[in-house]
């Protein structure tokens, strides 16, 4: 629903900024002399950035996409194109097997900067386009069965022309796209964690445009001569720039969001809320984990009931049963900001108990290659070791390793997976 809002509304302002034209054109007949439709194709290579499984990849650059833009300039310095893509991603001869198709639909802004940087001066065949907008794109995958992966897309570019004739012209053209919501990696193999921009995508090609309309040449290669109105409409992009922002990432634009402070990876309702059904205060995504992350009041209970009462080795005991762990972010050796308590637990007990030593064991979750886990895992661990070195905890107290993947969890449950991305702890 967000999406079909956002496009409709960049469709309204197209249609504002032609009505606008229309009554400029009742004073002035100056924009009748040129061609101010534009058929643009055009074909080349591309290179994915991220995100891919690892063990996955494609050539760099790679065949093949394919471009087509229909576009109208309102005037000789702005206007606007509608962008529709076609991409293949296949690996190349080292990467395992995989095949996906995407497809594109962008509404973009198009600013004419030729006479802006002075290339009519120069030549009066040449020409620059620079673009950017936004809209819709989806992942076909041939490793799965499922719908579409539908996502927002936010592509810019830059587009040098030549003038061959009047009408046609030949371009280049490099373009970044970024996308939002992208839920799986490129090849289809694993499942992105990440929000806000997790996918970007560069293209680069070649093509030839045809100049539609009544008029003697292109609107693009017209004189400076014609009244200016770009700041006015580069202020307007900026607001809209501003307003589609998503500050905090949780997929909800700034001129919806209501609350945007809220976490990373909590639910939200249309209005950038947390979801919090029980009226408690805590996000119910964040409420789910909390009894498998911290000690229960029972739990608690249960513990001094085993020590009769003897609560002088509790904390050991609570770090040896698995209640102090330090939680990582997919693919990530950056603890979680709701871990520092569990290291500034650790960091405690070793200074209260100089005698004690500890090992630290690292987990990864399936998501990805095992060895490449492996090595994720002791990598965690040497994080955490090397927090709790610069806290003040000799090295030669630490030990760590890594234990690889923890398959004991639904391996599709995202929160499940959350909880095995850690480093546990073993004090003696």
């Amino acid at each position: 629903m967000k999406k079909i809002f956002t496009i409709t509304l960049l469709m309204c302002g197209l249609a504002s900024f032609a009505q606008t034209n229309d009554s400029m054109s009742s004073d002035s007949n100056e924009n009748s002399t040129f061609k101010q439709w534009s058929l643009d194709l055009a074909g080349g290579v591309h290179m994915p950035v991220s995100l891919f499984t690892p063990g996955y990849f494609t050539n760099t650059p790679d065949l093949f996409q394919m471009d087509l833009g229909i576009r109208y300039m309102v005037n000789e310095k702005f206007g606007f194109n509608l962008d529709l893509g076609y991409n293949r991603f296949e690996g190349d001869t080292e990467s395992l097997d995989f095949q996906t198709n995407y497809y594109r639909v962008t509404l973009e802004g198009v600013v004419n900067a030729r006479n802006l940087i002075g290339l009519d001066a120069i030549s009066e065949r040449l020409g620059l386009l620079v673009h950017g907008g936004m809209g819709v794109s989806g992942l076909d995958y041939s490793s799965s069965n499922d719908d579409l992966d539908h996502m927002l897309n936010f592509q810019a570019g830059i587009t040098p022309e030549y003038r061959i004739t009047n009408a046609i012209s030949v371009f280049a053209d490099l373009s970044v796209i970024g996308h939002v919501r992208q839920d799986r990696a490129f090849d289809g193999f694993s499942v992105s964690e990440t929000r806000g921009f997790d996918g970007m995508l560069v293209n680069a090609s070649v093509g030839i445009s045809f100049a539609l309309g009544e008029g003697a040449m292109s609107i693009d290669y017209a004189p400076n001569d014609m009244e200016a109105r770009l700041d006015d409409i580069a202020a307007a992009m900026d607001k809209m720039a501003t307003e589609n922002g998503d500050d905090d990432q949780d997929g909800v634009p700034n001129y919806l969001d209501r609350d945007n402070t809220t976490e990373s990876g909590v639910r939200v309702d249309n209005k950038g809320r947390a979801i919090d059904l029980n009226k408690n205060g805590i996000p119910d995504d964040m409420e789910s984990g909390l009894d498998t992350r911290y000690v229960s009041s029972s739990d608690l209970k249960n513990i001094i009931a085993r020590n009769n009462g003897n609560n002088k080795n509790l904390i050991k005991q609570l770090i040896n049963e698995g209640y102090v762990n330090v939680y990582f972010r997919f693919n990530s050796t950056k603890p979680t900001t709701y871990s520092l308590g569990a290291m500034n637990t650790i960091v405690q007990y070793m200074k209260d108990n100089p005698s004690a030593s500890a090992t630290l064991t690292g987990f990864a979750d399936e998501i990805g290659n095992p060895e490449y886990n492996k090595t994720l895992s002791e990598r965690r661990a040497k994080m955490v070791n090397d927090v709790l070195v610069a806290a003040g905890i000799d090295a030669s107290r630490l030990t760590y390793n890594g234990d690889g993947e923890d398959a004991s969890v639904d391996k599709s449950s995202a929160e499940a997976r959350q909880l095995v991305r850690r480093v546990t702890f073993r004090v003696n």
